[in-house]
């Protein structure tokens, strides 16, 4: 984790997207932010993300009913786009169905292009995204731990009784930003927010997969103590 945290480029990733859509942003306008591929390394260079009205973000970064010290979206609440801008949430559509959110309705502040203010105020969330007109589709398989125990052959239980039933998750849809089109297999980026991750030789032009090496948090460690 050390060592990919100097050398990964960053990019962005929404494992599982929920559309958002800027209403006050003119429906035909695009632009593009300058995002540095590593915050302390200037020679990485940097890279182009587009933007337009409809975006996806990650399902995990919105909720209807926030619990204490949440600061991601929800009703009400102004986040940062990260590199982008300031948005606030002014409502939602639902499945009629299954009662899920499908659409995140947001306003946008123009001012803060760029993901900052000029007047002072405080916004403690910022969320990463991809512009739904230009993402790229990609499965991204999530791997962990193979066993739950630090040292399953103990021969007190049989090893199995360790294995870690979620140690390979396999995620369909996922949006990538499309600078990441361009990867090699063995190619790895940090995915802002999520952790490593190593482009997979399965891959086909029509189908990037991606691997996470590691998360950029020791869960484990933290469920352990």
């Amino acid at each position: 984790r050390e060592d990919l945290n100097d050398r990964a480029p960053r990019a962005m990733a929404v494992l599982n997207p929920v559309k958002l859509v800027i209403e006050n942003y003119p429906e035909e306008q695009e632009e593009a932010f300058t995002a540095s591929n590593h915050p302390e390394n200037e020679a990485m260079g940097t890279r182009a993300i587009p933007f337009c009205r409809e975006l996806y973000i990650d399902r995990d970064d919105f909720r209807l009913e926030p619990p204490k010290g949440y600061h991601r979206l929800s009703p009400g609440k102004e986040v940062r786009l990260r590199h982008a801008y300031y948005v606030t949430c002014t409502g939602f559509d639902k499945d009629p169905a299954t009662g899920e959110v499908v659409t995140i309705r947001c306003t946008y502040d123009p001012a803060t292009k760029g993901g900052w203010s000029t007047d002072g105020r405080k916004v403690r969330g910022t969320l990463h995204w991809v512009s739904a007109a230009h993402a790229i589709p990609a499965e991204v398989r999530l791997y962990d731990r193979l066993f739950t125990a630090e040292c399953p052959a103990d021969g007190k239980q049989d090893f199995k009784t360790f294995l870690n039933p979620t140690s390979l998750e396999t995620v369909i849809g996922a949006m990538l930003e499309p600078s990441l089109a361009a990867a090699a297999p063995g190619d790895f980026f940090q995915f802002e927010r999520l952790g490593y991750f190593c482009k997979d030789r399965d891959s086909t032009p029509e189908r990037p997969v991606f691997n996470r090496s590691v998360a950029l948090k020791d869960s484990w460690a933290r469920h352990d103590k």
